[in-house]
């Protein structure tokens, strides 16, 4: 794939999301459009952004539980970058003028005291190279129009990223059964959602493995001090003006962000 494409390709998602209007699938535009070539895309996005003073605070894996997978049609996981402009405190607003078609997960988040590069590495590499866990709220959100996505789709236009949101109280992953911690997700009140460490991929600390181990085919690492989000343990929900979102998760405290107009 030339860099002239590419470029193209990532100024599609760039302008869809200055526009807040969604984007063909590139999947569509391109036959053969795959995971790698859509990488590529989505380095020289977080590439530009890098360039007009945004930092890279952070990545994510998505797409971890069958629910999630079963959603959009997908048999793995994918992968993205987190950016400080991403970032909303908690308890906090947020217009839904910044995005386009948001939904929220509720995710286990990973605090990183030591850099963790594949390959090889594995789950108990993971616990012991991270500071502490937190509750966290993922705000999803899609270039392509109407989230008419396949995977390549998602992973070039940044694993659907939008927004994230860290809560609750910082716990050692030692103090904690991450594969059986529970969590119940609220909207407005209601519960919509519920779910269990173990629904991305068996493990949190697994994702977490499988991300380190997926970016160094790019010679990326997971660096000491970023944020991991783990993966949704259930499905995301579909958020407008008005919609309060909360997430409890044993032992580790709450998370929560309301939308406005």
């Amino acid at each position: 794939m030339q860099l002239t494409q590419i470029k193209e390709y990532s100024n599609l998602l760039l302008e869809a999301e200055e526009t807040r209007n969604g984007t063909t699938p590139l999947t569509a535009i391109q036959g053969d459009f795959d995971v790698i070539k859509a990488y590529y895309v989505q380095l020289e996005t977080i590439a530009e952004k890098v360039k007009s003073g945004r930092k890279i605070t952070g990545k994510k894996i998505g797409l971890t539980s069958k629910a999630m997978q079963n959603l959009l049609g997908v048999s793995e996981p994918d992968y993205g970058h987190l950016l400080d402009d991403m970032v909303v405190e908690n308890g906090g607003a947020i217009s839904v003028k910044r995005l386009l078609q948001p939904k929220v997960e509720a995710e286990i988040a990973f605090v990183l005291k030591e850099t963790l590069k594949g390959p090889g590495i594995t789950p108990i590499d993971v616990l012991r190279a991270t500071e502490y866990v937190l509750p966290s709220l993922e705000i999803v959100d899609s270039r392509i129009r109407d989230w008419k996505i396949k995977l390549a789709d998602t992973v070039a236009d940044n694993a659907s990223s939008g927004l994230y949101i860290l809560g609750g109280k910082p716990v050692k992953p030692e103090e904690v059964d991450l594969e059986m911690m529970g969590m119940v997700f609220e909207k407005n009140g209601e519960v919509v959602n519920t779910g269990v460490g173990a629904a991305a991929l068996g493990h949190p600390a697994t994702c977490v493995a499988w991300l380190a181990n997926k970016l160094s085919e790019f010679d990326i690492a997971l660096e000491a001090g970023e944020v991991i989000l783990s993966g949704a343990l259930s499905t995301a929900v579909n958020a407008q003006a008005g919609d309060v979102f909360t997430a409890k998760f044993a032992h580790i405290g709450q998370v929560s962000v309301h939308f406005t107009e």
